[in-house]
């Protein structure tokens, strides 16, 4: 098990090895990597969810204090994350198997959870963001929407980004495909989420 924690940090440095590992479908190594997908999959979540317009307001109601904010954090990262780690991995699979894999659908949700280790990490932006502005970070128009209001979710956007590359080294090491079939599947993977955001964020 602690090698697999260990690989949760080398995939930010050398990713394919870890990919390559994920290939491993005996019980034991499922077992060992476990917690470790739960743990990133929580993060990652609670990551996301932190950088939504609803916990930019969460102080707006009066009933919301400073401890409420991180149980809220932790229930719904924890609920979006199980939802984007089973959806996005469906999806994800569904798309290398059209691509030609003969992989599982739970390594297609893994793949998915170790890609999304940057997304996870992107929660130290946090304790910069709060020294910063403090609690006016779940506040409306609090000091963070001044200047360099713009700053933080560019860098979240990056590491969302650096995400994606991730997820296309994941799919290409664990099946051993081409660059472009690899970024075929998970732009094929992808597309269908991008534009149900899109399409929500104009409504």
């Amino acid at each position: 098990m602690r090698d697999w924690w260990l690989r949760a940090l080398l995939v930010l440095q050398r990713p394919r090895p870890v990919f390559v590992a994920l290939r491993d479908d005996d019980p034991e190594s499922l077992g060992d990597r476990s917690e470790v997908v739960l743990a990133i999959v929580v993060l990652a979540g609670m990551a996301t969810v932190l950088s939504t317009t609803t916990a930019g307001s969460l102080l707006d109601d009066g009933s919301y204090d400073g401890l409420l904010v991180a149980v809220w954090t932790f229930i719904a990262g924890g609920i979006y994350g199980a939802f984007a780690y089973f959806v996005l991995g469906a999806l994800l699979d569904r798309s290398v198997k059209a691509l030609g894999s003969q992989g599982t659908y739970r390594r297609s949700c893994q793949v998915l959870a170790f890609a999304s280790v940057p997304i996870a990490l992107s929660l130290v932006l946090w304790p910069v963001k709060l020294a910063l502005y403090g609690q006016d970070v779940f506040r409306s128009g609090g000091r963070d929407g001044g200047a360099g209001a713009h700053a933080f979710p560019t860098l979240f956007a990056a590491f969302l980004a650096w995400s994606i590359v991730l997820l296309v080294i994941g799919v290409r090491a664990v099946h051993g495909w081409s660059w472009s079939r690899s970024a075929a599947a998970t732009a094929l993977a992808l597309v269908l989420p991008v534009l149900l955001l899109v399409s929500l964020s104009s409504l």
